[in-house]
């Protein structure tokens, strides 16, 4: 167990922060394609490995596969928004959302079925995964290419694809050059300082000084690292908890089944939550962080794998209730193209951060902790992240309260101070001359 959980289980962020960026980027050069059979490819190594791997570097080398299966899950929902024109974007966004939920839900329930209803052993039921990721491997082989992405291939579509240019085509609308011909054109284009992306980023340089998608890409990035390092390591926290052999008495798929299905109940909801964001974000997630952290330590101190079981539950059914909240505040006011981007980088710096505590708390060439006192680390992150968010609340409410008291002030109580800025202002006048 100490083998998995400091020499196995933190290649799956090591491989994931270093295939991240690339991947990215050729997901949208290559347009999608290429990578979903990649990520394709890879399931299948990681079932592979998973059934005949015998010895750490077979899991290691799993781990790693892994890793590049969760960087390639951008080209899953990049590619669904390239077939469409941007008015079905969202209801192709809840169509994917569905289908993946789904996917979980209905394989957790199926797997829970097979080990505690049929007996089926684990081994036969990674073979049976095997037969599906291979399944999805040839069905990949099938997708569509689309003829557009959204940094590199940004040609407008012709007007019988029913598909429109990109809405960052806009960005910076005033000609950049003169009209020249189609050779001068491209090699202007060739020049780095007028290539999209680097319009993007001074774009966004601009955005970020914005405060809710500050705070919610803040949000993104440190709860999420805690979230998935919290995933990685929980189901050796539960072998922890209740040591058994008897596979029949491990309910995992459906405790994992149950957490998927509140948190599409959860992301549903908030859907419909009307509150002033701007005033109360931080006092949201300051909560939902807090809670967060108790189960953590309810999660680490009990003895019973039911508390356990439940505490995991409530801590994703949370976490997915503030996904959707958050992909909608930062979205709110940036086109597609950028969205893509602040997520993309989102992601990135939230991996940078979990990779970090990884190798600080879990390597073997760190402190190379258990798993008990991991996630007593984690409680500490959670705590300290929502002591943070809730300061930062009391002083974003103190703040408009007393904005909201100085413009209800009648204008006769405004007069002296009026009268002192007149004063002030002569006296100035009066020193200069």
């Amino acid at each position: 167990m100490q083998l998995v959980t400091n020499e196995i289980t933190p290649v799956l962020s090591y491989s994931y922060l270093a295939v991240l960026v690339p991947i990215f980027l050729l997901t949208d050069f290559l347009r999608y394609t290429p990578v979903l059979l990649l990520q394709s490819l890879s399931h299948v190594f990681i079932w592979l490995l998973l059934i005949f791997g015998t010895d750490m570097l077979a899991m290691q080398f799993m781990e790693f596969f892994y890793g590049i299966t969760m960087a390639a899950r951008v080209a899953y929902s990049s590619y669904i928004f390239s077939l469409v024109t941007p008015s079905h974007y969202q209801r192709v966004a809840g169509y994917s959302r569905f289908s993946v939920l789904m996917g979980v839900f209905t394989s957790s329930v199926v797997g829970q079925i097979c080990i505690t209803v049929a007996g089926i052993s684990f081994m036969t039921l990674n073979y049976i995964s095997l037969g599906f990721v291979s399944l999805g491997l040839i069905l990949s082989f099938f997708l569509r290419w689309p003829k557009r992405s959204l940094f590199f291939n940004r040609n407008s579509m012709s007007p019988g694809t029913g598909q429109t240019p990109l809405e960052m085509d806009k960005i910076n609308s005033k000609p950049r050059m003169k009209p020249a011909s189609r050779l001068n054109k491209l090699a202007m284009m060739n020049n780095w300082k007028d290539s999209f992306l680097v319009l993007m980023f001074q774009e966004l340089l601009n955005i970020v000084k914005l405060p809710q998608l500050r705070l919610w890409s803040l949000w993104w990035i440190f709860n999420s690292a805690g979230y998935y390092l919290m995933l990685y390591y929980v189901q050796i926290l539960w072998n922890e908890v209740y040591p058994t052999r008897d596979n029949r008495k491990v309910y995992n798929g459906g405790v994992d089944a149950a957490s998927t299905l509140l948190g599409a109940i959860t992301s549903f909801a908030a859907g419909y939550l009307k509150i002033r964001w701007k005033l109360w974000s931080e006092l949201v997630i300051g909560i939902v962080t807090a809670f967060q952290a108790a189960l953590l330590f309810l999660m680490n101190t009990t003895d019973n794998i039911w508390v356990c079981y439940v505490a995991y539950i409530l801590f994703r059914g949370s976490y997915q209730f503030l996904v959707p909240i958050a992909i909608f505040q930062i979205a709110a006011s940036l086109s597609k193209e950028l969205c893509a981007l602040v997520f993309g980088i989102n992601t990135f710096f939230a991996t940078v951060l979990k990779t970090i505590i990884t190798i600080i708390i879990a390597d073997k060439r760190g402190l190379a902790l258990s798993v008990h006192p991991q996630f007593y680390v984690y409680f500490a992150y959670f705590t300290l992240l929502a002591t943070v968010y809730l300061g930062a609340s009391v002083f974003v409410i103190v703040r408009h309260k007393w904005q909201e008291q100085n413009q209800d002030k009648p204008p006769d109580q405004m007069e002296p101070a009026n009268e002192l800025c007149n004063l002030a202002t002569e006296n100035l006048d009066c020193t200069k001359a």
